[in-house]
């Protein structure tokens, strides 16, 4: 009985512990190495921010596909707006729309091969199953362009990016 009291106690203890040692997606995978000392958040803070839905001005239509491709892959918006991006995946494999810069998101799908069926939750990605719809909401708020990719392994280097210019 003793017995069974411990090893309880040491899996209750072991598991939390395991987590907290793998790190998170919140804040950029914890990579302190490719993202400096900025969270993930802090670098969207640089093109853009979480939008409010209440205040969208417009809904863009995107669609992923197997071809590693996004349609459309060029998207023009204005300093200010704040877009609804409505995702689907048509494909028969998972995908996923990130925003950030091309660095950034070379560095993520480096990491997203290295750990193979990540899933993540942040404002400026939606991470589809193969018939999946889905929905970000984001406000550009400085020119410029966005890049934007599914990180998946092997889909950036394949090809599957886009851009957002921003005007002023």
């Amino acid at each position: 009985m003793k017995k069974s009291i411990v090893i309880s106690l040491f899996a209750a203890a072991a598991f939390p512990l395991a987590a907290l040692a793998a790190g998170t997606h919140a804040g950029g995978h914890d990579m302190p190495a490719s993202h400096g000392n900025m969270s993930m958040s802090e670098h969207s803070a640089m093109f853009g921010q979480p939008g409010d839905p209440a205040k969208v001005t417009r809904t863009i239509d995107v669609v992923m596909n197997d071809n590693m491709r996004f349609d459309p892959s060029s998207i023009n918006v204005k300093e200010g707006e704040t877009v609804r991006f409505m995702v689907r995946n048509a494909g028969k494999i998972r995908h996923e729309m990130v925003l950030g810069s091309l660095d950034e998101l070379k560095e993520h799908a480096k990491e997203m091969r290295a750990n193979p069926g990540m899933v993540h939750s942040e404002p400026n990605q939606v991470n589809l199953k193969p018939g999946q719809r889905g929905t970000m909401v984001w406000q550009f708020t400085q020119p410029g362009k966005v890049d934007f990719a599914c990180t998946e392994p092997g889909h950036l280097e394949a090809g599957m990016a886009g851009q957002v210019e921003v005007a002023h």
